[in-house]
């Protein structure tokens, strides 16, 4: 089964930067689409960016575009998320997300509803 193990939390006021990693095992198949959603309190959880293994598409929530960068790190299924200029309303717990697929596109990719793996969280708190 897949597993998911995020890292890199933390609080930082706004206008800084932090960088959230996951690293994904339990799996030898090699198409797969991978990224971070945030649920904030009081919110329902929302995706934030998702990359594909087969050719790097990526997809970002509009309120992070030009903010965040999702990429692949140099250890074999693993991700990174650069997040700059971060925003109070950017305060969440952040989680790694899995996808068995990576044959829809942006609205599938961003829907909790198709989700097949989520990691445990980590917070990530920005002061105003």
């Amino acid at each position: 089964e897949v597993q998911l193990v995020e890292s890199g939390g933390g609080l930082v006021q706004a206008g800084g930067s932090l960088t959230l990693s996951c690293a994904a095992s339990g799996f030898t198949f090699s198409d797969y689409t991978i990224g971070f959603f945030r649920q904030a309190p009081g919110k329902k959880p929302e995706g934030v960016s998702t990359m594909k293994s087969t050719d790097g598409t990526t997809y970002y929530a509009d309120g992070v575009k030009g903010r965040f960068t999702l990429s692949f790190g140099s250890a074999k299924n693993t991700i990174s998320l650069q997040m700059n200029n971060l925003k109070s309303e950017d305060t969440a717990t952040y989680y790694c997300v899995f996808f068995l697929t990576t044959r829809w596109g942006v609205d599938y990719y961003l829907s909790k509803a198709y989700v097949d793996y989520w990691g445990l969280g980590t917070q990530v708190t920005v002061s105003s």
